[in-house]
């Protein structure tokens, strides 16, 4: 059957993904074209049902880059972060004890004092109000799909997903074609992994000079304390037990607003282990001593996980490219020792601003925006980043207990010395790399959850309000299934069901199987964390944009 011709619009900026990123970069180029006497089109399209749905993170948020953005936010009555930090703590856990390190011993980039403790969700909601009142056209609900070239291999836009196919791959009766949205310059903000990024960045080789791409898997949970447990802008960090010295990790604990925790836990995924599952992990953290008493009388009301870029300063790729350029978490712009990335997306989407702003000015459309190209590293997003770039390298090279004080070394060189007595490290193989086959390692077994503490993933994913259309072409696409069977079966043992922090793959025992069991994939189940992309080890998995708003809905996440 042949489709339908998309019907087009035309604008001068396209935006791919309503996060902290891409709404700075809509928000500044309102700003530049209000002070130029010229209209800039501008136009944000969003995967998630509404701006914020799809967002998730801890978050102590730096305020530098909001503060920058929208110098008044402070003294607005609607402003969407009313919690600062009050208390900072540093823990390292062992299985039955811990010890809390005095903050003097972290270097001064590692203070969170005048930062801010909220729901990064509900930062993006204020901002996409923003957004709009300046005039930018905001469109949740539609995933972009495909990346648009012109007939000289530029970046020429998006085009919006089909709605209405169904799982045959056949159109149904209430199908509509996507739309075309077309631009002089194509902004993606897609977060970690986005499917388009991810395309762009072969495409165009942006990462021939850069280091490998290294992830962690963040699983976050929302809780409502007894009011006795509370202490408003209390932050806490561990490292240490459950994980293994040789698997890189650690927890948050955040106190916010009314009673609030955002709890969560970050796996490391360069680790070895085939049976360690950082959903597990992050729930037995919480029976840690320590740390259970905190939940005493409280009650578990969130859920949501998401795949978070840590290679940093010699990770980043090259952002631009004909036609358009990459912002925010799509860029690699987060700061793994300090846990944070908001205020860097934003930085970025305004510097992405920039330039675009004075190529249109120029006259200009599709071609390269070397001023951001050039700009970045001496900006404030470099300075953070360069200052941080071996803690990573040497975490994952000696462990947590050495590696992360010789991180700490390093950054007291870095701001004490201006120089690393490491130079520049490199990351190694990248994470899906990273596994060892099943017969090498000692299998983890986990305890059953309790339900009151700790829980398993179809509860917990309930609790994301996560949903897609069932009859849609599958958006998880196995490349090739015997392979998984010969590899990630077979050698690896599935660790796809023990990654995945959401039961969206399972291996199944079916007699009617040719070898007895059953790649099931529950890809209504889908948090859209990508990890199972990134973790792969065959990379046999490619994750992309499902049918319209679907996925998970994140409430003050």
């Amino acid at each position: 059957m042949a489709l339908p011709e998309r019907e087009s619009m035309d604008f001068d900026v396209v935006v791919v993904g309503a996060g902290p990123a891409g709404l700075a970069t809509a928000i500044r180029l309102k700003q530049r074209a209000a002070e130029i006497g010229e209209e800039i089109s501008v136009v944000v399209v969003e995967k998630g049902s509404e701006v914020g749905a799809h967002i998730l993170s801890g978050a102590v948020i730096d305020p530098s880059g909001l503060d920058r953005l929208l110098p008044e936010w402070r003294t607005d009555p609607d402003r969407p972060l009313k919690t600062e930090v009050q208390r900072d703590e540093f823990m390292l856990l062992t299985k039955n004890s811990g010890l809390t390190v005095p903050n003097l011993f972290f270097p001064k980039l590692m203070s969170n004092h005048g930062n801010f403790v909220g729901s990064l969700s509900n930062v993006c909601k204020y901002l996409g109000a923003q957004a709009e009142a300046l005039g930018v056209e905001i469109y949740p609900g539609f995933p972009a799909s495909e990346v648009l070239f012109d007939a000289n291999g530029s970046v020429a836009g998006i085009a919006t997903g089909d709605l209405g196919i169904g799982r045959s791959g056949e159109p149904r009766a209430d199908y509509t074609r996507g739309m075309e949205l077309r631009a002089k310059y194509t902004v993606f903000g897609e977060g970690a992994r986005g499917n388009l990024t991810k395309g762009l960045i072969q495409r165009f080789e942006l990462n021939r000079h850069s280091d490998v791409f290294k992830y962690g898997l963040g699983v976050k949970e929302l809780w409502q304390l007894a009011p006795g447990k509370f202490e408003p802008g209390l932050v806490r960090h561990t490292m240490g037990w459950p994980l293994p010295n040789r698997a890189g990790g650690g927890s948050w604990l955040y106190h916010f607003d009314d009673n609030l925790l955002s709890v969560g836990f970050v796996t490391h995924l360069n680790y070895e282990n085939p049976t360690l599952s950082p959903f597990e992990e992050f729930q037995r953290f919480k029976t840690h001593p320590l740390i259970a008493e905190t939940f005493e009388g409280a009650k578990r009301i969130g859920y949501g996980a998401r795949a978070i870029m840590e290679g940093g300063w010699q990770s980043v790729p090259k952002l631009v490219f004909p036609g358009g350029c990459l912002v925010g978490c799509s860029a690699g712009f987060v700061n793994v020792p300090r846990i944070k990335g908001s205020h860097n997306a934003v930085l970025s989407g305004m510097q992405a601003a920039d330039a675009i702003a004075d190529a249109l000015k120029a006259g200009r459309a599709g071609d390269e925006l070397t001023a951001y190209e050039a700009g970045w590293r001496d900006s404030p997003i470099g300075q953070d980043l360069k200052a941080v770039r071996n803690v990573k390298p040497l975490w994952s090279r000696y462990g947590t207990l050495v590696g992360v004080g010789l991180g700490g070394i390093d950054m007291w060189a870095t701001s004490i010395l201006g120089a690393s007595p490491f130079g520049t490290l490199k990351h190694g193989k990248p994470d899906h790399a990273c596994l060892k086959p099943l017969s090498e390692v000692t299998p983890i077994v986990y305890p059953k959850p309790d339900g009151k503490l700790t829980f398993d993933r179809l509860s917990s994913v309930y609790l994301s309000n996560t949903n897609h259309e069932e009859d849609q072409p599958p958006h998880l696409k196995v490349r090739d299934l015997e392979l998984q069977k010969r590899s990630e079966h077979d050698v690896y043992g599935g660790p796809s069901g023990r990654y995945c922090p959401a039961g969206v793959y399972e291996w199944v025992e079916d007699s009617s199987a040719s070898d007895g069991v059953r790649y099931q994939i529950n890809a209504q189940n889908c948090v859209h964390c990508k990890t199972c992309d990134i973790k792969d080890p065959n990379q046999n998995i490619d994750w992309v944009t499902p049918e319209g708003p679907g996925g998970p809905n994140y409430p003050n996440m």
